[in-house]
This record gives structure tokens, C-alpha cells and sequence, in this order.
């Protein structure tokens, strides 16, 4: 086993885009959906249009040298081989800061984020905001490599996170976190290693609690927000927890069916009006689909669900007493009153209710996300 970190410099052969561009092109529709706008998935007529601007007008490159431009390098973590962004700020002070994405995201959820966080005096910030930014690519995620076998779940993620962080030298630091990443970063805090001074989430993993009577507002939204996804947004979860392996089959055969598959989630789970793209450009949607479509991680990116969906809940029983920092977007999935958030999560330090914003906080609203950020982690400087 080697403890290296490599340079690491996406360079993907023309004969695999112009590969993508073929299939794309040779897309096998089904008929039109049967009800007006989304409630039954994507229109057929925005999948064509996504998928005709995908084959003709999206250029790759320019995602490619993004990326580049961040600083990408890869190590070798428990016998798997991990991608990460690590941007280093220019501010000697600054605090390194570990950030989680989740499903269906990527590392480019935080594409827009990281020059303001590791470089807030050229975002009309202060120095004193700055922080080195470490982005890993969850394993079977982007560029980070497969697991060939089973266990790779939260619990050994959070710890190759650690160990990550160690690697680099850094001997006190903050980690962020938002859907798969909301759960691995409170993983970590209960795992409790010396070096984490403190976390912040935008996506809060407490369980329901027994109502007060008459029921709050707060806890009134929560159950609403609750049951809506159980309802209508949870197919995708017991599919990926149930049967990957199967779904992966279509996922890596289509580059329309993975697109699909991610593009109706950034319509459902944003807060956009309805129309993704009035939130994300296409370039943006596309970006993140590509880390998906250009590494075949449809099956591997799901088996997380099979890995750790059943066992999420039940790990927060044992508590969490590190600082934690927690930012309430109003179109999130779930939405727990703090008083839900208090029996599990013993030292709150930053707790704020945002005016806008869903659940791809820092794809979707970077202005906001970054001054939450800063302010959590103020007080642990």
C-alpha cells in the first residue's frame, strides 16, 4: 500500500466523445408522457432538447480544463483509488475545509464555491474567510475508482475521509456536507477524530421525533416535506437500494437514459419553479452528468443506496458533540425543526433558515452557500 498523492489530469480521447455523440444520436425515444408537465419524469420534449444540445452544441473541453484548472490528484485509500479537488488558498491562516458531494452530484456541484472559499479577497471577501478546499469524488463516484466488492458503505467512507485529510498534513480542520455527504461528514463527527474542530450541513439527517401537541409550524413542514418524498420521490432510492446492479445496466447502454436519470432530479429537488434550467445552464447539468456517463458509474454510484440506505437512520442514535453548523434551504427534501435537530446533535453552533435554495445548496445558490459556510465556521477559527 502507498501513502503517494499524484498529480492527476483528465485528457478524454476524442473517440470516446465523438463515441457519445454517436449514441446520442442514435437515442431510441419512448412515446410522450400521458400528463402535463413533470409528475410522471422528464417530457419527452425537454429530453430531446436536452440531448440534441448534449450531441451538437456541449463542449466537454471546456469542463476538462476546469477541473485542471482546480488542481485534481488521486491516492490510494484502504486499497481504493480516491480523486480529489485540492485548492490551497494563498492566505496562510486559512482553514482547510473537507466538502462531500452526494447523489446524483459530483465535485462539480462545487465549481462555483471554491474561489470564494479558498480565495475570498478576490470575491470581494476577507482574508480571514479563506480556506484550503479538499473535494473528494465518493468511491464509485467521478473519477475515483469502482469498489469490486461489497462494503464500501458510509461508515468506511468517513474513515478514508479521515485518513485523507491526514494524508495531507492537515491537523485541524472543518468538513461540509450535503446529501450522501450530509451523512458521511456525520459519520465523521461521531467517529470524533482529533483533528475535526467542527462540521456544517445542508442537508440534516435527524430522525422524526413525537409531535408536540398542537403540532408546531416547523413540525407540521417536516411531516409535509416527509411524506411528499416517501410518496413521489423515493422510487429512485429503492431502486438504487434494492437493485443496482440491474439499473446499471440501462444507466451504462444509454447516455439519454443516464442523463434522464440525473436531469429530472435537478428538476424535482432545486429550487427552480419548475424549470431546471432557469437555475443551472445546460452546461452546468451537463458537466455534472458527464462525470457519470464518461466513467460508467450508473451502477456504482447506486450501490451506495444498497451499501448504507437502510442502516442511515439508525446510525445517529449514538448523538453527535462536535461544533455543527446547519443551513435550512426552503426547498430541501427534508426540513427538521431544531428541537428535532437538538436530540441528536448536542452542540449547535450555527443555525440559520434561507430565503431560497434546494437541495444542490452550492450548484444552486453559491452567494448564499459560501456566506454559510463562513459564518458557521467563524467562531472555530
Amino acid at each position: 500500500m502507498t501513502d503517494s498523492i499524484t498529480p492527476f489530469m483528465l485528457s478524454i480521447p476524442d473517440s470516446e466523445l465523438e463515441l457519445l455523440r454517436r449514441r446520442l444520436g442514435e437515442t431510441r425515444w419512448p412515446n410522450a408522457e400521458t400528463a402535463d408537465g413533470w409528475v410522471q419524469g422528464v417530457p419527452l420534449a425537454c429530453a430531446k432538447a436536452l440531448v440534441e444540445y448534449w450531441r451538437t452544441a456541449y463542449d466537454w473541453r471546456r469542463c476538462e480544463s476546469k477541473l485542471n484548472g482546480f488542481g485534481q490528484f488521486r491516492t490510494t485509500i484502504d486499497g481504493l483509488g480516491i480523486h480529489f479537488l485540492h485548492v490551497r488558498s494563498k492566505h496562510p491562516d486559512a482553514l482547510p475545509l473537507l466538502m462531500t458531494h452526494g447523489w446524483p452530484g459530483s465535485v462539480i456541484e462545487f465549481h462555483k464555491v471554491i474561489g470564494p472559499l479558498s480565495d475570498p479577497t478576490a470575491h470581494g471577501g476577507k482574508a480571514s474567510n479563506a480556506f484550503h478546499v479538499v473535494a473528494p469524488s465518493l468511491p464509485g463516484y467521478g473519477f475515483s475508482d469502482k469498489p469490486a466488492r461489497k462494503g464500501w458503505n458510509v461508515d468506511r467512507i468517513a474513515d478514508a475521509w479521515i485518513t485523507l485529510m491526514r494524508r495531507l498534513g492537515y491537523q485541524r480542520y472543518v468538513a461540509q456536507g450535503g446529501d450522501w455527504g450530509s451523512v458521511i461528514t456525520t459519520t465523521i463527527a461521531q467517529k470524533r477524530p482529533a483533528e475535526l474542530a467542527g462540521i456544517h450541513v445542508n442537508l440534516i439527517a435527524a430522525p422524526p421525533q413525537p409531535l408536540s401537541d398542537p403540532p408546531t409550524p416547523e413540525e407540521q413542514d417536516a411531516v409535509a416535506a416527509g411524506q411528499l418524498y416517501q410518496t413521489a420521490e423515493n422510487g429512485y432510492a429503492l431502486a438504487q437500494a434494492t437493485k443496482p446492479q440491474t439499473l446499471g445496466y440501462g444507466l451504462a447502454d444509454s447516455p439519454a437514459g443516464q442523463a434522464m436519470w440525473i436531469y429530472e432530479k435537478f428538476q424535482s429537488w432545486t429550487d427552480c419553479g419548475g424549470d431546471p434550467e432557469s437555475l443551472l445552464t445546460r452546461d452546468e447539468i451537463l458537466d455534472n452528468i458527464m462525470l457519470y456517463w464518461l466513467t460508467n458509474s450508473g451502477a456504482s454510484s447506486a450501490r451506495l443506496y444498497w451499501e448504507s440506505f437502510a442502516s442511515q437512520v439508525g446510525r445517529l442514535s449514538a448523538g453527535v458533540d462536535v461544533p455543527s453548523g446547519f443551513s435550512l434551504f426552503p426547498k430541501e427534501l427534508v426540513r427538521p425543526p431544531r428541537a428535532w435537530v437538538e436530540r441528536v446533535f448536542s452542540n449547535i453552533i450555527h443555525w440559520n433558515k434561507l430565503p431560497r435554495g434546494g437541495h444542490f445548496a452550492a450548484f444552486e445558490q453559491p452567494e448564499i452557500f459560501v456566506d454559510e459556510v463562513r459564518a458557521c465556521f467563524r467562531s472555530l477559527r
